[in-house]
C-alpha cells in the first residue's frame, strides 16, 4: 500500500465506492429481472455489462494500490499500452513504419513510465513532446518511404501524446511533495478519477432527462448543453464534497473539479472527432459495455496533465 496513506480515509473511500457499486449491481439485477429476463433489452444488458466492468476496474485499482507506487505505475502503463494499441490500430500505417511503431511501444512508453516511477520530472515532462517528437520521424524517414509521410508520422506522435504522455500524469501525482499531505497522494488520483467518472455519468443522465441543445451534433450528437451543465454542477458538488481526501479546501476542490470537468468534456469531443474521422463507434472492445481502454480514458487524457500541473505549481514543493 502507498506508504503513509491514512487507513481510515482509504477505508472510508473504499467503503463508499463499494456501497455505490453494490447499489448499482442491485439496480441492474432488479431491472434485468423485471424488463430483461431473457436478455432482450439492450439498455438493461448494457447497464449490467458496465456495472460488471466497473467492478473489474475497481478490483484492478485495489490490487494496484496494494502494490504501492510500483503497482499504480504499472497499472497505468498497461492502460497506456492498451490505449496506444487501439489508437495505432486505426492509423493508416505502412510496412515502413514498423520500426517507428516498435520504438513507440517498446522504447518510448517504458522509458516514460520508468521516469515517472523514478520521479525524474525534468525528463519525463519533455521526453515525448521533445525527444520522441524528433525521434519518430527520424526513424521513419530512414526507411525512405515518403508517401503520406506527414500524416503517418503525425499519427504516431499524436498517439504517444494522448495515450502515453497525458495518461502518465496520473501516476505522476504520487511524486508531488505537498506540505501536510505526505504519503496521501494516492487520494489525488482517486479524486481525479472519481470527478471524471462522476461527470461522465451525470452528463449522460442529465442529457437523457433534459437534453435538447446539441453542442457539437456532427461530432457527438449525444452531448447536450443541458447535460454538460447538469453534469458539471453535479461533479463540482461531488468534488467539493471530496475535499476531505485532498489538500484542497472545499471551494478549491470545487474549482479544480470544474477545470477537470471542462477539460474532460473537451477531450471527449476531440477523441470523438478522431473516431468519426476513422469511421468507428468505439476505440475497441476490451471492456464490456465501455468499448476500448481509450473510451474509458478519453476524459482523463486532457484533464490529467493540467490537473497535475495545477497541483504541482499551486500546492507542491517540487
Amino acid at each position: 500500500m502507498i506508504a503513509g496513506t491514512s487507513a481510515a480515509d482509504l477505508a472510508l473511500l473504499v467503503g463508499g465506492l463499494m456501497a455505490v457499486l453494490l447499489a448499482a449491481s442491485g439496480v441492474g439485477l432488479f431491472l434485468q429481472a423485471r424488463y430483461s429476463p431473457d436478455g432482450s433489452n439492450g439498455v438493461v444488458e448494457n447497464l449490467n455489462d458496465r456495472v460488471r466492468s466497473w467492478w473489474i476496474m475497481a478490483v484492478l485499482m485495489g490490487i494496484a494500490l496494494i502494490g504501492g507506487h510500483a503497482g499504480v505505475t504499472l497499472l497505468f502503463a498497461f492502460c497506456s499500452f492498451a490505449a496506444l494499441r487501439e489508437v495505432m490500430t486505426l492509423q493508416d500505417m505502412r510496412r515502413s513504419d514498423h520500426r517507428a511503431i516498435l520504438a513507440a511501444f517498446f522504447v518510448v512508453l517504458p522509458a516514460q513510465y520508468y521516469l515517472v516511477y523514478t520521479e525524474w520530472y525534468g525528463l519525463y515532462s519533455i521526453l515525448i513532446p521533445v525527444y520522441a517528437f524528433l525521434l519518430i520521424p527520424v526513424i521513419a524517414v530512414l526507411r525512405g518511404d515518403t508517401e503520406d509521410f506527414l500524416m503517418r508520422v503525425a499519427g504516431v506522435q499524436w498517439a504517444l501524446m494522448i495515450c502515453v504522455y497525458c495518461v502518465s500524469h496520473v501516476p505522476a501525482l504520487l511524486s508531488l511533495e505537498i506540505p501536510g499531505y505526505e504519503g496521501r497522494n494516492v487520494m489525488l488520483i482517486a479524486f481525479l478519477i472519481l470527478v471524471v467518472q462522476a461527470s461522465d455519468v451525470a452528463q449522460y443522465v442529465w442529457g437523457k432527462l433534459l437534453g435538447r441543445i446539441r453542442i457539437a451534433p456532427n461530432v457527438s450528437p449525444s452531448k447536450t448543453l443541458e447535460g454538460l451543465i447538469g453534469g458539471a454542477l453535479s461533479a463540482i458538488l461531488i468534488g467539493a464534497g471530496l475535499s476531505w481526501i485532498t489538500p484542497f479546501s472545499p471551494w478549491q476542490a470545487g474549482l479544480l473539479s470544474f477545470v477537470i470537468v471542462m477539460l474532460g468534456f473537451l477531450g471527449g469531443l476531440v477523441m470523438s472527432a478522431i473516431k468519426r474521422d476513422r469511421g468507428v463507434k468505439d476505440w475497441g472492445h476490451l471492456i464490456a459495455g465501455h468499448g476500448g481502454m481509450t473510451d474509458r480514458l478519453d476524459s482523463v487524457i486532457f484533464a490529467a496533465p493540467i490537473f497535475f500541473h495545477l497541483v504541482r505549481y499551486g500546492w507542491s514543493l517540487t
